[in-house]
């Protein structure tokens, strides 16, 4: 039983330790439980590293918590549920003052959302949401809306193809399977071209949101349907990857394929001015400072909105070029 115990706490102190989102060193080396007072100490388990979004999202967060004051504990899911929870239940067993995270997928976080509620522990979501019937398992969730930035992707393609009725081969390259803004995408953007018939999704797989997913998904795609009109790809990252399959096959991205992707990250934002890729739905990474506040009031005991929404805005290539030179991420 005693070794068994102590296995235990080992293995919660290696899920403390985790690599960080950005590769960087991990901004919650401080050591010790949470801390009373002013002082707040915050165990936030990042989903990992899987696109320039990511990195940045993390930067963002650690830069912030140090700006603020505040001693973040930071894990690095790599992808994994099995990680989020047992980083979850580690800050729990450390009594830090306030739980934040991104989660994997949308399901699944009831009993460990019980736990942190049980050990009086505020949770906050960040950028993803979870579909819990039960709300008061966490304080509130700030993020974006996916399901119109799915909207906004699918209005700019309408729009595009105004007064033609050929039809409109779509490809789409979704991001983790059973992940918030993969579903919501996805949904947003079906239910604004469901009312026209010329389009048509002839092909939707995962690529698990990265570049080189996205690339081998495309390379596919390209084998199997000899005409595709547009490619619609839930992050900037997979349209990358897919960029790179699509000049291999002697097509120009951008013209013999159209292109459409979320995010705005700065890789995806020069494609765009380049005319690689058509339209870029913005989904910002900065969150960090809005987190820090909210973590702050939450301690406070103040009360705060239960969904916090972040500012965002579409790109055409003449937006992008104007507005890549003062771009942050």
């Amino acid at each position: 039983m005693r070794r068994k115990w102590f296995a235990a706490l080992l293995a919660g102190a290696l899920v403390t330790a985790g690599v960080t989102g950005c590769g960087g060193d991990d901004a919650g080396s401080g050591s010790g439980s949470g801390s009373g007072g002013d002082k707040i100490t915050m165990g936030f388990s990042q989903v990992g590293a899987e696109s320039g979004w990511r990195t940045a999202n993390t930067k963002s967060i650690q830069e912030s918590a140090a700006s603020a004051g505040i001693t973040l504990k930071f894990s690095d899911a790599q992808g994994k549920q099995e990680n989020q929870i047992k980083a979850i239940r580690s800050f729990i067993a450390q009594r830090v003052d306030v739980i934040a995270f991104s989660p994997v997928v949308e399901s699944g976080w009831d009993t460990v959302l019980k736990e942190a509620k049980d050990a009086n522990i505020p949770v906050i979501l960040t950028d993803r949401a979870v579909d819990s019937q039960d709300t008061s398992l966490y304080k509130t969730f700030i993020g974006s809306d996916f399901v119109l930035e799915g909207k906004k992707a699918g209005e700019w393609l309408v729009k595009e193809y105004q007064g033609k009725n050929d039809p409109v081969n779509i490809v789409e390259l979704q991001g983790t399977p059973g992940a918030a803004p993969a579903n919501d995408r996805k949904a947003g953007f079906a239910d604004v071209i469901k009312a026209d018939p010329k389009f048509k999704v002839i092909a939707s797989q995962t690529g698990q949101f990265t570049r080189t997913d996205g690339k081998e998904v495309m390379e596919a795609f390209l084998k199997t349907y000899p005409d595709i009109d547009v490619l619609y790809a839930h992050n900037d990252d997979m349209g990358l990857g897919a960029i790179e399959a699509i000049e291999a096959a002697g097509k120009k991205p951008g013209k013999d394929i159209k292109i459409i992707t979320v995010d705005a990250v700065k890789d995806g934002m020069t494609a765009l001015s380049q005319g690689k890729i058509n339209y870029i739905v913005e989904c910002s990474p900065l969150l960090g400072p809005q987190l820090m506040d909210l973590a702050k009031k939450v301690k406070a005991g103040e009360q705060i909105p239960n969904r916090v929404l972040t500012e965002e805005t579409t790109f055409d290539q003449e937006q992008a070029k104007a507005a890549l030179p003062s771009r942050k991420y």
